[in-house]
């Protein structure tokens, strides 16, 4: 028997996204490279994390007081703010703003581990997820539920 995972339309869309800026390995990920492939600023910063876009002009800023990993997840749940929401949170009603922290959550997930990267890892290595934090540079907990969905979505076949 043999577990087959096929991706979400999102994780596909992050996957095609990432390999037109021509990042393939776990190495490739880096925040600069990517803002600058998209257009957009970062910056890091002693409050919390937040992006901004007004017309033309988009920013990312992370707060630099949290760890490496945590910075890196917070990169990602702002650049998912820039590439798939518009509209500023602070007058939307509480319903919407969720459904964009829930999108937004996803999202980090597949870009901080992109489904395309994933052959080059055993999946059934018991320090899977230690693996995938250090590669990654991402927590392990976020490592953990990237996991979880894949076991929990996969097919027996």
């Amino acid at each position: 028997m043999k577990a087959i995972y096929k991706p979400t339309p999102l994780e596909s869309w992050v996957s095609q996204r990432y390999k037109r800026m021509g990042i393939y390995n776990p190495s490739d990920l880096d925040e600069k490279r990517i803002c600058d492939a998209l257009g957009i600023f970062f910056k890091r910063i002693e409050k919390s994390s937040h992006s901004i876009e007004q017309g033309a002009f988009k920013l990312i800023a992370v707060n630099s007081l949290l760890t490496v990993a945590e910075q890196r997840e917070q990169f990602y749940h702002e650049l998912a703010h820039i590439l798939r929401h518009s509209g500023r949170q602070s007058m939307m009603t509480s319903a919407f703003r969720e459904l964009q922290e829930w999108d937004a959550s996803h999202f980090t997930r597949y870009a901080a581990i992109p489904f395309h990267m994933l052959h080059q890892f055993d999946l059934n290595d018991q320090n899977i997820v230690k693996n995938l934090a250090e590669q990654f540079q991402c927590t392990p907990n976020l490592c953990h539920e990237r996991l979880e969905k894949i076991y929990n979505n996969s097919k027996v076949v």
